[in-house]
């Protein structure tokens, strides 16, 4: 199964590691210099989560946090909320 978002389509991007030396000159240094640069990969924050489908049914997704907060889905209610008797 791949790392991607299954309602965004977020997936690992790819970049560099800058590692870094030295005291920056307005603290007083020389300035900092680059030392070494690696590859890296960045991935996304993927949760497992029970969904809503616009059909009604109910689905595990793996979902990036960005879509949960977003909006993007409605999660499963588990629990009804309290209500009070007689409203």
């Amino acid at each position: 199964m791949a790392r991607v978002c299954e309602v965004c389509g977020k997936k690992t991007q790819v970049g560099n590691a800058v590692e870094t030396r030295g005291k920056a000159k307005y603290l007083g240094g020389v300035g900092t210099k680059v030392t070494g640069i690696t590859r890296r990969k960045f991935k996304p924050n993927l949760q497992r989560v029970r969904v809503v489908t616009p059909n009604g049914s109910h689905r595990s997704m793996r979902v990036c946090a960005q879509c949960i907060r977003s909006g993007s889905i409605r999660k499963v209610v588990r629990q009804r909320p309290f209500k009070l008797p007689g409203k």
